[in-house]
């Protein structure tokens, strides 16, 4: 007898029959209900990303954590009470099962919404922007557990690449290394959240839903058990000038070594910086870039269904 754990997983009923009939299925994270803007705004907001999933045609999954249990989908009223109760954790991998077995509640980020997005058989995720190789990390080791987990879990990440705040440059060679696919959906380069671009190209680019579906499949028909990620540019007319989020992220990195700031610290001081320099445009960005990804990923997710169900056929 195995007395292997199990896991339980709560869906909502939405989920459950779209997973079970083959209709396409979007997981989000439910770290930026908790940890995002304040209420009423982030439950306003998560409402909003869902919308913009069932936008591009698949239905939305958002992932927490509640009494020991990994909820695959949120109500309207587990939603509201995220968003309004203080103090829930952010949960990244490693934190879930402390979490889970201490029956709390807990706010998943994107490392541990695709570990349970693979648990409860969905393909497909979306977030605004992973996380990555920090600046100075030649020094500080500071690596997102999001990249590691991009190497476990089989997972077809949408985003719209990585904040400025890090260092894209060494992100890109980490995901080269751990042979993570990126490929940049209608655009060449790899872009930097609210800015459309980092500075550096996309390693890959496809124009074409169903070629990244067949894409995303190859990569797993090769035998790697792990993630597949395309990167979607926010829109023109919602995006920051990179040039100015630098020379802010740049003034602040200076500040934040005369401020004796470091750790789990400076990552909020430089998005503050960044929010000041920009007068409160980041954080509208922000919201435009959480619906814009969803969107997408609706799309994507629905293009691979539809490559599922032909090849189904054929076979």
């Amino acid at each position: 007898m195995s007395n292997r754990h199990t896991i339980p997983l709560v869906f909502t009923d939405e989920v459950r029959d779209a997973l079970r009939t083959g209709r396409p299925v979007v997981a989000l994270e439910s770290n930026v209900i908790t940890h995002g803007l304040p209420y009423p705004d982030n439950a306003a907001t998560a409402r909003k990303v869902e919308d913009a999933v069932r936008a591009g045609g698949a239905v939305p999954a958002t992932i927490c954590i509640d009494a020991g249990e990994i909820r695959v989908g949120m109500t309207d009223a587990d939603i509201e009470r995220f968003a309004s109760l203080p103090g829930i954790p952010k949960v990244s991998s490693r934190d879930m099962p402390v979490v889970l077995a201490g029956g709390g509640p807990g706010a998943t980020t994107v490392a541990s919404s695709v570990v349970a997005a693979e648990l409860a058989g969905i393909t497909w995720f979306s977030s605004a922007g992973i996380g990555g190789v920090h600046r100075g990390a030649q020094d500080t080791w500071d690596v997102s557990s999001d990249l590691i987990q991009f190497t476990r879990s089989r997972t077809a990440v949408v985003c719209a690449g990585a904040k400025m705040i890090l260092d894209l440059g060494l992100t890109l060679e980490y995901l080269e290394t751990q042979c993570v696919p990126v490929v940049s959906y209608r655009w060449d380069d790899f872009p930097a959240f609210y800015c459309r671009t980092s500075g550096h190209r996309a390693p890959h680019r496809l124009d074409d839903e169903h070629a990244i579906a067949r894409a995303a499949e190859a990569h797993w028909a090769l035998g790697n058990h792990s993630s597949f990620l395309i990167t979607t540019p926010v829109r023109e007319e919602d995006a920051i000038d990179s040039a100015e989020v630098d020379t802010a992220i740049r003034e602040a990195v200076t500040a934040a070594a005369r401020d004796g700031v470091t750790g789990q610290g400076i990552t909020k001081y430089l998005m503050h910086a960044v929010d000041a320099a920009t007068r409160g445009r980041s954080a509208r960005a922000n919201m435009a870039v959480l619906a814009s990804c969803a969107e997408a990923a609706g799309r994507l997710a629905t293009a691979h269904a539809q490559h599922l169900a032909e090849r189904a056929q054929k076979s």
